[in-house]
């Protein structure tokens, strides 16, 4: 008896979690949104959608709305050049505006052209609470109802609505591909298809469906893949698939090795890591290399075999931040889904707790930290990697659970 009661209390202190979580998040950005606004103003109400300093309201949404405006215009091939691009820019933003770069695959045009009809503000504002809103829905099959508000008000989805990012609908093709694999495998290789408009997030995911013998996921994924270049060939030419791999490819690969000031706090990488404590490039590749493979073999023993469905899913989410040198914290935006569904278990000790809180803020503390130089998120994402194996391991042998609400997410 003593043990179901204590049982039965952890509904209710989970859920103590969830709101205790989700109010000092709110408070949080609060007052780190007023510091802002205070040292660099409001943005003035005759062009609400650029302040004084021209750093965009959702700055990185401007690619986004440029690239949808692009897509009734011969599309976004002339925007692969840096010095094309920023002269476009320069004519829209004023001679104060600052560098940018396309990075999108040109496949993204499929889906971001709406945006391209609507001006700046309306744009940014609706391609934020669509991405909630999908989000929510992809993570709502599999969590308790009272956690939904703790997943919309997670610190990583404040740093994705203030750069104005996409890791909201990231985040809703990995976990619903996820999440319906079983029950709905055509489907799942849909929405991996779809998530290769951006591709550091599903890396990944190739290796988990070969291991599961998952064909008929692989098929669809593929073919879904091939129909997306395909049509964005048909539309624009084939020549602005080279044109990508020619100028774009080369260009990320420089901003990951060169690219400084924000980007090295925001980049959560192993690699970014390193460069942040100022160690040499022929030092922080190796490094970079040897978390890979490590995460790899760690991915490979995880899904070698069935093991507990919720922890395996924690690990895929944090190895795919440790396999790639260039991920962001706005994509953390899946760590919400992964911490709700963590902070469910029965099993959490104290410490999984503070780990947990730890992964979950970590899209804001990784920047702070950063002004110390400390490489904050590679420490948290080994850590709580490690921690997920050794729970792994421990339940070698017993019977394997079911994610929470499964037959809700499967009838989604």
């Amino acid at each position: 008896m003593p043990a179901r009661s204590s049982a039965a209390a952890h509904p209710a202190a989970r859920d103590d979690i969830y709101a205790r979580w989700a109010f000092g998040s709110c408070v949080f950005f609060l007052i780190t949104a007023g510091i802002y606004f205070y040292y660099n103003g409001l943005p003035p109400i005759a062009t609400p959608w650029v302040d004084h300093t021209k750093f965009v309201v959702g700055r990185d949404f401007f690619n986004t709305w440029m690239g949808g405006r692009s897509f009734f215009d011969r599309g976004p091939a002339a925007w692969f050049d840096f010095h094309v691009y920023n002269s476009v820019v320069r004519q829209i933003l004023g001679p104060g505006y600052w560098r940018i770069y396309w990075s999108y695959p040109p496949h993204v045009l499929l889906f971001i052209w709406p945006f391209g009809l609507l001006p700046y503000l309306p744009a940014y504002l609706l391609w934020c609470a669509i991405g909630i809103a999908l989000y929510l829905f992809a993570a709502s099959g599999r969590l308790p109802r009272q956690s939904l508000i703790f997943l919309a008000f997670a610190p990583a989805v404040w740093v994705c609505v203030f750069f104005g990012q996409n890791g909201f609908y990231t985040a809703a093709l990995l976990i619903g591909g996820m999440c319906c694999r079983d029950r709905r495998p055509i489907l799942a290789g849909v929405l991996f298809g779809l998530l290769t408009i951006k591709p550091q997030i599903g890396v990944l995911v190739p290796a988990v469906l070969l291991l599961e013998r998952r064909w008929i996921t692989i098929a669809s994924a593929a073919i879904t893949t091939a129909a997306l270049v395909a049509a964005t060939a048909l539309l624009f030419g084939f020549d602005i698939w080279i044109e990508f791999v020619q100028k774009v490819v080369p260009q990320q690969s420089w901003l990951t090795e060169h690219a400084d000031g924000p980007l090295l706090a925001m980049v959560s990488s192993v690699f970014f890591g390193m460069r942040l404590i100022g160690l040499p490039l022929h030092v922080d590749w190796p490094v970079q290399w040897l978390v890979s493979a490590l995460t790899l073999a760690g991915l490979t023993w995880t899904y070698w075999q069935r093991r507990d469905p919720a922890l395996s899913l924690a690990y895929l989410v944090t190895a795919t931040f440790l396999f790639t040198p260039y991920i962001l914290n706005y994509d953390m935006v899946v760590f919400g889904f992964v911490v709700a569904l963590m902070l469910a278990r029965a099993d959490n000790t104290a410490a999984d707790i503070w780990l947990l809180f730890a992964v979950w803020t970590l899209p804001v503390t990784m920047m702070l930290a950063s002004i110390g130089k400390i490489p904050l998120a590679p420490i948290v994402l080994i850590a709580f990697a490690a921690r997920l194996i050794w729970r792994l391991s421990r339940d070698e042998g017993r019977e394997i659970p079911s994610l929470p609400g499964q037959g809700a997410a499967a009838a989604a």
